[in-house]
């Protein structure tokens, strides 16, 4: 069975970019096992009911201003699934989650970022959903579960985001990892691995410097975790697969669920 994934996205920079991480992410996609689909939710599509996406091929979106020509010249064709946004719908409904379907919107950075480098022939299909941070943990890691019969099925889950996003305390000029942007990390290490829901779902209060890791006016990258490990509830088994960090505190996680 495929895993399902959680992949900070990072900057926009990365997509033009050759360093540790975007090799690693190139290398990633050739050890996993060629999915029927991806199923992505990305923390750059908010809203506040579950939106499927439903278009035939993606135009690409470019949600970011000031970076170099280069990366508003990229294009990432990827094409949907329609039989699989129906089962998406199927199974949704089953579990009495509201959702809509969006037939027009093109994939936003922090999906195609990590697409291109996953797949860089865009020839696996994708169905990008969005992600609610008005909803509970608890909410957000049942949508998971409601879709853990595409992850048996083939179909790859991944969320994307930053354990460690705020864009207020970056350190641009900054190598050093900043320490506090560590003990979180490794705070989310340990919960992890143990599966520890309840610590989990309590993070903004019980994790050390939650504030400034998982900013209140930013924590929409951090929640899709919870949809990650959701679709792998029947196994509840995390691995670190890598962990770096750019601009002091910018955090460059990939956990592996399942």
């Amino acid at each position: 069975m495929i895993p399902a994934l959680f992949i900070a996205h990072g900057a926009p920079l990365l997509a033009i970019e050759d360093n540790d991480y975007t090799r690693f992410l190139s290398g990633l996609g050739q050890a996993l096992p060629r999915p029927s689909a991806v199923i992505l939710f990305s923390a750059h599509w908010v809203t506040g009911v579950q939106q499927v996406s439903g278009v035939t091929e993606y135009d690409t979106i470019y949600d970011f201003g000031g970076f170099p020509d280069e990366l508003y010249q990229i294009r990432y064709p990827a094409k949907g699934d329609r039989q699989i946004v129906h089962r998406i719908a199927a199974l949704l409904m089953k579990d009495g989650i509201p959702f809509e379907v969006d037939t027009t919107r093109g994939l936003d950075h922090g999906a195609w970022i990590i697409l291109r480098l996953l797949y860089p022939d865009a020839d696996v299909p994708v169905i990008s959903m969005s992600v609610n941070p008005r909803l509970s943990a608890e909410q957000q890691y049942k949508i998971g579960q409601s879709l853990a019969w595409l992850r048996a099925n083939d179909a790859l889950i991944i969320a994307s985001g930053g354990t460690v996003h705020n864009l207020r305390a970056v350190q641009w000029q900054e190598n050093q990892v900043s320490d506090w942007a560590l003990q979180f990390d490794e705070w989310l290490e340990t919960q992890l691995k143990e599966w520890n829901l309840n610590a989990l779902f309590r993070y903004a209060t019980l994790a050390p410097h939650a504030s400034l890791a998982v900013p209140p006016y930013g924590n929409e990258h951090f929640i899709p975790i919870f949809y990650a490990m959701g679709a792998a509830d029947d196994v509840r088994k995390a691995t670190l697969l890598h962990r770096s960090y750019r601009y002091g505190n910018l955090s460059h996680s990939v956990w592996q669920f399942g």
